[in-house]
């Protein structure tokens, strides 16, 4: 059985999720134009920078258990100014084998334009997070029909690499 740092990792992993959005990118690929009613789909990139997490161990083991929660805030940037800011929670929900475990997490990005929610699941191991690929699930503002999928590559603890696949 392998041991890690529950704590690091998910908090990791759990940034690269939350940090997943935006301001679109003046060169980002659209598709769509302004007279005609087809959805218009925007891909850009940002860096989710986590400012602050927290590990809430619901049963005291020392270990990952089910329930364990991960509640993360941070800022969005793009080019290193910062764009916005977003605040997820992820709950783990299955935690076997003993060396691997899922999250479930949901965000919620502030951008002046409006906000995005994102939601989905992914498989943390010893290694680290796997693919972590998640749905855009809403939004306000001018986001308010918004849907598609982020991609996060965490290049650090603290810092993710988010490809926005936005449609609206």
């Amino acid at each position: 059985m392998r041991h890690f740092n529950i704590k690091r990792i998910a908090l990791s992993a759990a940034t690269g999720i939350a940090a997943l959005l935006f301001f679109p990118h003046p060169a980002s690929a659209v598709t769509g134009t302004a007279g005609d009613h087809y959805p218009r789909e925007e891909v850009f990139q940002l860096t989710a920078q986590q400012t602050q997490g927290s590990f809430i161990d619901v049963d005291g083991s020392s270990g990952p258990s089910q329930g364990d929660e991960f509640v993360i805030s941070g800022n969005l940037l793009r080019g290193g100014v910062t764009v916005g800011t977003y605040s997820q929670i992820c709950t783990l929900t299955r935690t076997a084998p003993a060396d691997e475990f899922d999250l479930q997490c949901a965000a919620d990005l502030a951008l002046p334009l409006g906000q995005l929610t994102v939601q989905g699941r992914f498989t943390v191991t010893g290694a680290g997070p796997g693919n972590i690929d998640l749905a855009i699930t809403g939004g306000t503002g001018r986001y308010r029909t918004a849907h598609g999928t982020v991609h996060g590559d965490n290049v650090s603890d603290t810092e993710t690499l988010i490809t926005v696949h936005l449609i609206r």
